[in-house]
């Protein structure tokens, strides 16, 4: 029997998706994705039956330019084309080096979240989710931050476009999603939420309390500056202090989110110490989100996260379970032949289990709650932007 949309998850995949690769050395490998893609396969979350794997083309010159400048696309193919650094639009630089095919590589990325949104704005699957995407600090007219074209920009600009009228986009990358939150600053149909490491000691040094929109979009934007350091504990607080009670407040009728896993606390980049079992907290709390607040609708793509074995396969396998509608019980154990096939891949050694053994669980944010600096951040965002929404920074 065939799954009604109500219970399907797309799924966009190919091969493709691994060219997107900036070279030896760079810390966005993409064997990070084929290795996430292993496992769930190999885990059995792409057997579910809700699931259909879609094929995946390229973006089109007018799908890009939904965010991106004429200019800006010429400049990735003649790049991509001739390996000249173009430092005015961020190509050649260590973050975003020139490699062949540039272009097309991270048009691929761009379909493939593209192919997922169509997915949940047909209403043929009710979830979506894009591993390889969450390339959020790519700007109009040039690349940053190891992201040439801002996939979810594009897709919110293309559901924007096919006539939605409110979207919630909650990045829980550890840096902050300036990007996508560059691409919307004025645009009060779209919400867009960033639960990040303080600017103060992380790229991209934005993502502050006070960036809260353009004139017509007040309270649009809003970011919550986490002190390096934070926890479980105070990581899970602030996404359930202020994402929640604002989206529900929103209404949107489809949940965009970014599910960057570098704020895990073995990650090389970034400050965070948060656990595995916190980010799959996390993926279920935004999967119920969806349901409750746009029913069910959701699109969610990967991000940063560059702990390549022990991190990013087994996040996104259990985001991938969770939008498939069959979670995977922390303590189960990795396959074997998953183990076998990334020490093939990489001479390391997977790790044993789905869980790191945290309980994932956190004090509720209290407007008394003085007790350290992450109930401060949690604070100064609902203070400056809560009463924007109708709510109560105190009790909502």
């Amino acid at each position: 029997m065939t799954a009604g949309p109500e219970h399907r998850c797309a799924v966009p995949w190919d091969d493709g998706l691994v060219h997107y690769d900036f070279g030896p050395g760079h810390p966005l490998a993409p064997v990070r994705v084929e290795l996430t893609i292993a496992l769930a396969r190999s885990m059995g979350v792409l057997d579910v039956p809700a699931v259909e794997l879609l094929p995946v083309g390229v973006a089109t010159d007018d799908e890009l330019l939904l965010v991106h400048s004429p200019d800006y696309l010429d400049a990735v193919r003649r790049a991509g084309e001739t390996g000249k650094v173009d430092v005015a639009h961020g190509l050649g630089t260590p973050d975003d080096p020139i490699f062949p095919g540039m272009h097309e590589a991270t048009s691929a990325v761009v379909a493939a979240t593209l192919a997922a949104a169509r997915a949940v704005r047909s209403g043929s699957h009710l979830h979506a989710v894009n591993v390889a995407g969450g390339l959020h600090h790519a700007m109009a007219t040039s690349a940053s931050g190891f992201c040439i074209y801002n996939d979810p920009a594009i897709a919110i600009a293309w559901l924007l476009a096919d006539g939605v009228e409110r979207i919630a986009y909650v990045d829980i990358d550890v840096h902050h999603g300036d990007g996508v939150q560059a691409a919307f600053w004025d645009d009060p149909r779209v919400l867009t939420i960033s639960v990040h490491e303080s600017g103060r000691t992380l790229f991209p040094g934005t993502g502050f309390a006070d960036e809260i929109g353009g004139p017509a979009a007040k309270g649009r934007a809003v970011n919550v500056a986490l002190p390096a350091g934070t926890a479980d504990d105070g990581w899970l607080r602030a996404l359930n202090a202020v994402a929640l009670p604002l989206v529900r407040a929103f209404r949107p009728e489809i949940l965009v989110t970014q599910h960057g896993c570098d704020s895990h606390a073995l990650d090389p980049l970034a400050n965070l110490l948060v656990s595995l079992d916190a980010q799959r907290t996390a993926h279920a709390t935004l999967h119920a989100l969806a349901h409750e607040v746009c029913g069910g609708r959701w699109l969610a793509t990967g991000g940063g996260g560059y702990e390549l074995v022990r991190v990013v396969p087994r996040s996104w396998t259990h985001l991938l379970a969770e939008a498939v509608g069959s979670p995977i019980e922390p303590e189960a154990p990795t396959p074997e032949d998953w183990r076998e096939f990334v020490r093939s891949r990489t001479s390391g050694n997977g790790p044993l289990s789905m869980t790191d053994g945290r309980p994932a669980t956190f004090r509720p944010w209290s407007a008394d709650a003085s007790r350290d600096a992450v109930d401060a951040a949690i604070r100064e965002t609902r203070h400056v932007v809560f009463g924007l929404h109708g709510l109560d920074p105190v009790s909502a």
